[in-house]
């Protein structure tokens, strides 16, 4: 499971076994929240949370939105797209 970001407390990653549509997930503090990319540009909205308050989510999401061109550009090379 390559780690492609990390910021704070949290460690972004992308499962190379995983499925469409492109998305990450976010372990940290004990929870893992995933955030769907729709790439290429946004906007990044939350699937599925397993534990972080909501002022945490928006907070992961704003992150994710500034990075989301790595975050899609990492998601097609781990998966051998484009």
């Amino acid at each position: 499971m390559p780690t492609v970001l990390r910021f704070g407390a949290y460690r972004v990653v992308i499962y190379p076994n995983d499925h469409r549509p492109a998305h990450v997930h976010v372990i940290g503090c004990g929870h893992e929240g995933i955030f769907e990319l729709n790439c290429p540009s946004g906007p990044v909205a939350a699937r599925e949370n397993y534990g972080f308050a909501l002022r945490e989510l928006t907070r992961i999401a704003a992150v994710l939105l500034e990075n989301v061109g790595l975050l899609c550009r990492a998601w097609r090379e781990i998966h051998g797209i484009g």
